[in-house]
């Protein structure tokens, strides 16, 4: 069932909430698990609070997925105050510690939202003359499908061919003191909302939205996980 057949979650039945099952059907629900492929122009990694998405992203450029490594990412509202600098910059320092060379490095540190890692980073490219063809995305487990559905619709070449992926974690592995579990789910479940949300906004390409994870969302919100909600 598509997202269009939910006004809200008051018609729900009023069940007891199993958050850790819950969790982890959202959690599983924003993972695609989309194979990935060598030989793409460019790892773009849009970046966050969550450092080891840069450690993915960097093994992956020495591994030899992609010939450059793209970085995109100012300073959002749960990176201020954590990062000294912007987003794309922390990941960088973190990819040259691992060894990855400075001149495979492209970063972007304004953008902050993924609608914008998505526009500035086109920009950018456009304005150093690199015209990519292909790309491997790079995000957290949890917003692999918001991440899809934004560089699908924002994008503007629409020929490009790209996958998405993530630090390899399933849920009862992913938090961690840097990313605590309730941190995790709000914002699990406020990208949730915006999947069924920003389509009509012209933000995001639709998403159909099974009935179960639809429920266990608002349980979620039910039990007081809403401080994420758009």
């Amino acid at each position: 069932m598509t997202t269009s057949a939910h006004s809200s979650g008051s018609d729900l039945p009023a069940t007891i909430p199993d958050i850790p099952r819950d969790a982890e059907t959202l959690y599983n629900y924003h993972r695609l698990r989309m194979p990935i492929e060598t030989g793409v122009d460019a790892i773009f990694c849009l970046c966050s609070l969550d450092t080891r998405v840069a450690e993915r992203a960097a093994q992956l450029l020495l591994d030899g997925y992609g010939d450059y490594l793209i970085f995109s990412g100012g300073t959002g509202r749960l990176t201020r105050g954590r990062f000294d600098k912007p987003e794309a910059q922390v990941f960088a320092d973190i990819a040259v510690g691992m060894g990855v060379p400075e001149e495979k490095l492209i970063v972007e540190p304004l953008s902050t939202n993924t609608g914008e890692n998505v526009r500035f980073t086109y920009a950018l490219l456009q304005e150093r003359g690199l015209h990519f063809r292909s790309l491997l995305l790079v995000q957290k487990p949890y917003m692999e499908r918001r991440t899809y559905a934004t560089f699908k619709k924002q994008w503007p070449d629409s020929d490009i061919q790209f996958s998405v992926t993530s630090p390899q974690l399933e849920w009862h592995e992913y938090p961690n003191d840097d990313n605590p579990r309730d941190l995790v789910i709000n914002i699990a479940v406020g990208d949730l909302i915006r999947i069924r949300e920003y389509p009509p906004k012209g933000f995001q390409i639709p998403q159909d939205i099974p009935d179960e994870v639809w429920e266990a969302a608002q349980r979620l919100i039910r039990a007081g996980y809403n401080s994420h909600l758009p």
